[in-house]
């Protein structure tokens, strides 16, 4: 797959994502209360309006800007890797979840208050013995999870680098042609 085409995926969906996750955030600050559990689908699913100023599970939170600096790292990295590696559509789409995900918390966490780099990222989606997450974290889950599995069934980030080369037929290994 041509180099256009894998960044053309990883940044559809990574837009798309963003987009997603800002409007359920967006919604979610307008029709829930702080620390309030709403049921939503039973006591499977309930929505419960927090702000996360640290890392996954609210680990980190008084270093929120050294947490959104390994997000913007994280987003650098999944960017280069993709320009130099990547030409499989499976890993398209794992970076897209994930360079998409990082993207809405990142964008949280630059823009929400209190203050840039020191934004709290909002959480709503809560599951029964679970930290509260959001649609962002759910993408990044979801495209390491991808990427475990693409690797555990031997799928490469880029099939052509596996592929054996081409022999030229001068080549001291080359099968002999048959005459015709």
């Amino acid at each position: 797959m041509s180099r256009g085409r894998v960044l053309g995926i990883i940044a559809v969906i990574a837009v798309v994502l963003a987009v997603i996750d800002q409007i359920s955030k967006n919604w979610a600050e307008a029709n829930l209360e702080e620390l309030v559990p709403q049921p939503f689908i039973g006591e499977i699913l309930q929505l419960t309006l927090l702000y996360n100023t640290g890392a996954a599970w609210g680990m980190g939170s008084e270093i929120t800007p050294v947490v959104t600096g390994l997000q913007l790292a994280i987003v650098v990295g999944v960017i280069v890797f993709a320009l130099k590696a990547v030409r499989s559509w499976g890993y398209a789409v794992a970076l897209g979840l994930i360079l998409g995900g990082a993207l809405g918390n990142i964008h949280d966490r630059m823009l929400r208050d209190p203050s840039p780099f020191h934004g709290a990222v909002v959480d709503f989606l809560e599951l029964p013995n679970w930290p509260v997450f959001n649609v962002a974290d759910m993408a990044v889950v979801g495209g390491a999870i991808l990427i475990i599995a693409l690797g555990l069934f031997g799928v490469a980030a880029d099939p052509a680098a596996d592929a054996p080369a081409a022999e030229s037929p001068g080549s001291p290994d080359a099968t002999p042609e048959e005459p015709r």
